[in-house]
């Protein structure tokens, strides 16, 4: 499938994913319950545009649980995570920012901005039950099935807009 374009809207917790081939989808998420912040340590989800710099998790199986980018050999159960934790599950699209001073590099005032950096992502997660209400802490949550099905269609390169739009 040709690239395809993810445009996450903060205020209605949503991904819409679209391609010139006529796909569409949209999928409910989590983001940040700090909000937009783009500051390292925030806790908030980074606006602007962002590209999918890498896809992980090709082979695991789904729930796979991951820690700093490696799959830890086991899958998600309620027993081996506890519920206020942020599990990284099923995939991981890791995000790179494209607007210095925005989500790249630093800001005006010398604040580390920079999406990649920060480990801003697109995964699974353990908390499929706050989906639709900004509960992250800063990467975008989507369920487990939806990750996989979208892992599956989406490519390294493919352009990711967070925004919000007026309510």
């Amino acid at each position: 499938m040709p690239n395809l374009i993810c445009e996450i809207d903060i205020n209605s917790q949503t991904m819409k994913v679209s391609a010139k081939c006529g796909f569409e989808k949209t999928y409910s998420i989590s983001t940040a319950q700090n909000g937009v912040n783009a500051v390292q340590g925030s806790g908030g989800t980074p606006l602007g545009s962002h590209y999918v710099s890498e896809k992980i998790g090709a082979f695991h199986p789904l729930y796979a649980v991951f820690k700093a980018r490696e799959y830890q050999g086991y899958e998600y159960s309620p027993i081996n995570t506890p519920p206020n934790e942020d599990g990284i599950l099923t995939r991981i699209l890791r995000l790179r920012g494209c607007e210095p001073g925005i989500n790249k590099g630093v800001d005006s005032s010398g604040n580390v901005v920079d999406s990649h950096s920060r480990y801003i992502y697109i995964h699974g997660t353990n908390r499929e039950d706050l989906l639709g209400t900004p509960a992250s802490h800063g990467c975008i949550r989507m369920a487990n099935e939806d990750i996989a099905e979208l892992f599956l269609k989406i490519q390294q390169g493919s352009v990711v807009k967070i925004k919000c739009t007026p309510t």
